[in-house]
């Protein structure tokens, strides 16, 4: 075999799956159709649960300084994002285009092979793995892995070739977006309902003014080109009686509303994340980021069953716990367009959810849905309140060094965190020591409304989410050890 993975695109997903895959040893192969990068941004910033995913990897300071902020909206109705429990805010401005280069070296830097110029044109799954044709600069060639995985976006090939069905709803609007030179105009970052549409602008690095633009009742279009300027520019004197027609578009697109998602992640050894999985209204900058944690979620359960210590059922876990996330993200989109491109008529609704917004729970709740925050998976019954969810981040302090539970997770591996120091839980931990790093450390504060308030011991999934933890759940440790890392047998995990 040529690799062990196959990733085709090379868009935040497959980047973001090729680093995580390198960083457990696998080799990896992505195709990207393009030779070069277009530089365009239709992903713009990172959630709040993105920017813990980038923390626990390390990866934040390959960004620089990032703007953040605590404001956000739920279909234009501001929310206060502040009120949810994190370490960090949401990331505003950052353009897509910056996180696919920082992505991208972060993989070249683990040693991902990215081929850029390589389109992928058929597959064939045979046995033991997945056979696919080529088209690269120095003409057709087959190549052969144990997995391909569909990262090349809404229109995947991956997907129609290894015969996903894809249902959903068609597009019933379109909207302009348009990153332009040139503009001195007031940010609206959540959005404007004016009477014959909705606007919204945002100030991007370089002196790039971002607009997007949508008109009640229009047709979507079938567009082999982009739209042209002159086009962008009279909608937006339509909605806002506003000139713009001396701007410089540096990149222009148009797009529509259409609500689709993969009935299934995974078809043998073909599976699907981001955009390839599921496609909606890009609304609350949710897209790009709910792909790039389909990848994380993905990454170490594929990277376990190549290694040889855990079984396919891992494996099947990534659509049991994704899909469920791509349900919700369609569900609040499709409400979030509802309220933000709809007529008059929806504007009852609009001032009802402006008052449950006033109440922190409603806030609360809102946020946690847009911001990712809210993600649970099923890792078993019990009553300690972090089962399956996110670990927070923990300062920690050691017998000779200081730490934290994010910094932990920079290898990507499994982590079970000791915090009532103690030699009996380590014992029956250690077989697992090949995948699952056992760490004792004090915690450096906690205070007594926190979820770890009481909290002895936690096992942390490479992914960041909690498996286990002391006491309260129902599973004791070897038990949720297994079901997560494998059974080792003889010191080696199968």
């Amino acid at each position: 075999m040529d690799a062990a993975v196959i990733i085709a695109g090379a868009g935040p997903a497959g980047l973001m799956l090729a680093g995580e895959l390198r960083l457990a040893g696998v080799d990896v192969i992505v195709l990207e159709r393009l030779a070069e990068r277009t530089g365009e941004s239709r992903g713009l910033g990172f959630t709040a649960r993105t920017m813990e995913v980038f923390d626990q990897r390390g990866l934040l300071p390959r960004f620089g300084d990032i703007e953040t902020s605590a404001l956000g909206h739920f279909g234009g109705i501001p929310l206060d994002f502040g009120l949810l429990d994190g370490a960090w805010k949401a990331a505003k401005t950052v353009p897509q285009s910056v996180t696919e280069v920082r992505l991208e070296e972060w993989a070249a830097d683990l040693g991902a092979d990215i081929r850029r110029g390589h389109e992928l044109l058929s597959l064939r799954e045979d046995g033991d793995e997945v056979e696919v044709e080529v088209r690269g600069p120095e003409g057709p060639r087959t190549l052969r892995a144990a997995y391909l995985v569909g990262c090349d976006g809404g229109r995947s090939t991956v997907r129609k070739a290894a015969g996903f069905d894809f249902p959903g709803t068609e597009a019933t609007l379109e909207m302009f977006l348009a990153d332009v030179k040139g503009l001195d105009l007031e940010p609206r970052m959540i959005g404007e309902k004016l009477p014959g549409g909705m606007v919204m602008v945002a100030k991007l690095p370089g002196g790039i003014t971002r607009i997007i633009a949508g008109e009640y009742g229009t047709t979507p279009r079938l567009r082999p080109t982009p739209p042209a300027y002159e086009e962008v520019a009279a909608v937006w004197k339509r909605l806002t009686g506003g000139d713009i027609t001396h701007g410089e578009p540096v990149w222009l697109s148009a797009f529509g509303d259409a609500a689709r998602q993969a009935s299934e992640y995974r078809r043998g050894r073909v599976l699907l994340a981001g955009d390839s999985a599921h496609i909606h209204l890009p609304a609350g900058g949710q897209g790009m980021n709910t792909s790039i944690q389909d990848s994380v979620n993905l990454g170490w359960k594929l990277a376990a069953v190549i290694n040889g210590w855990a079984g396919h059922g891992l494996l099947d876990s990534y659509h049991s716990e994704r899909h469920p996330v791509g349900e919700r993200l369609l569900m609040n989109t499709r409400a979030q367009g509802l309220l933000l491109l709809s007529g008059p008529e929806v504007q009852p609704v609009r001032e009802v959810l402006a008052e449950l917004v006033a109440f922190e729970e409603v806030d609360r709740h809102l946020a946690g849905m847009v911001s990712g925050l809210e993600i649970t998976y099923d890792v078993g019954t019990g009553t300690n309140p972090l089962l399956g969810k996110r670990m927070p981040h923990l300062e920690l302090v050691g017998e000779h060094t200081k730490s934290s539970s994010t910094e932990l997770l920079h290898t990507g591996r499994g982590v079970l965190l000791d915090l009532a120091d103690n030699p009996w839980l380590r014992e029956r931990a250690a077989p697992w020591l090949a995948c699952v790093d056992i760490v004792t450390a004090q915690p450096h504060a906690v205070s007594e409304d926190s979820a770890l308030h009481g909290t002895s011991a936690v096992l942390i999934r490479p992914d960041g989410h909690v498996a286990w933890a002391a006491p309260g759940s129902c599973h004791d440790l070897p038990m949720a050890l297994t079901r997560w890392f494998g059974t080792p047998r003889a010191g080696r995990f199968f």
